[in-house]
């Protein structure tokens, strides 16, 4: 079976993509904080190296599967450590683990977006080209100049998404396939988290999709599986909500 790599293994989305896969047989190398098979700072480029030399030690230099999930909300200590995880914890370790991957067996990444980066796609805030230019000082920088992380937020998940997609169509031609999922509001810690902060939490509460409920982390897994499986051979460069009709609901404009 496959060997598949997951950053935020720990706990929420990451935690239930683990147990998807094992539950199907295939072998599993956790990316987290703590209680992971490799225990890593995504925040920092040490940390990324670090965590890209484990992954490639215990894989044996050869991955099936990459699945990026850590990432940090609107209740992170800072707004630059949230561009530092969700956009550079994410594009440097497909950067390092693509070798790997190309040589896998029908390999295949799944990037966690956020139906918040819709919120940037009219007028993106000028961090996201920093990031997307691959300066992350400058980024972050810029995030905590920015009015509250929630803008670090749908920013850092908007350049996800655009550095993802421009990605996929050079990686499509080594045999890896590259897709993102963006889910709405799932019951997470961290979106438990944003529900209790005395900023944002009011209007995370409110904030309900069309489908009348928030998602499950199994939910969200459920795409992933199915976007790394044989089943989705011919999905590539393709962006997924699974929101509950929350983009429908924010953008009912058609494409």
């Amino acid at each position: 079976m496959s060997v598949t790599a997951v950053t935020g293994s720990a706990s929420g989305i990451g935690a239930a993509v683990c147990q998807q896969l094992r539950e199907a047989g295939h072998t599993v190398i956790g990316i987290d904080r703590q209680q992971a098979e490799v225990v890593a700072d995504l925040s920092t480029p040490q940390g990324r190296n670090d965590a890209v030399a484990k992954v490639l030690e215990l894989s044996g230099g050869k991955l099936d599967g990459l699945v990026c999930c850590a990432g940090l909300g609107v209740t992170a200590p800072s707004a630059s450590l949230v561009t530092s995880v969700n956009y550079f914890g994410s594009t440097e370790l497909i950067e390092q683990l693509h070798p790997a991957l190309a040589q896998g067996t029908n390999p295949a990444i799944t990037v966690i977006g956020s139906v918040a980066a819709s919120q940037m796609a009219a007028q993106p805030h000028p961090m996201t080209e920093l990031m997307l230019s691959n300066d992350e000082e400058a980024a972050r920088k810029a995030a905590d100049e920015a009015d509250g992380p929630h803008i670090a937020y749908a920013a850092s998940k908007y350049a996800l998404t655009v550095h993802c997609r421009r990605l996929a169509v050079k990686t499509g031609s080594t045999g890896v396939r590259l897709n993102i999922v963006a889910p709405g509001a799932v019951e997470t810690p961290l979106h438990e988290a944003s529900k209790n902060d005395p900023r944002f939490g009011e209007a995370v509460k409110n904030f309900v999709a069309p489908i009348g409920r928030n998602g499950e982390p199994s939910e969200i897994a459920d795409a992933v599986s199915f976007l790394q499986s044989k089943q989705a051979s011919f999905v590539h460069g393709s962006i997924l909500f699974v929101d509950g009709g929350m983009d429908s609901m924010m953008r009912n404009g058609g494409f």
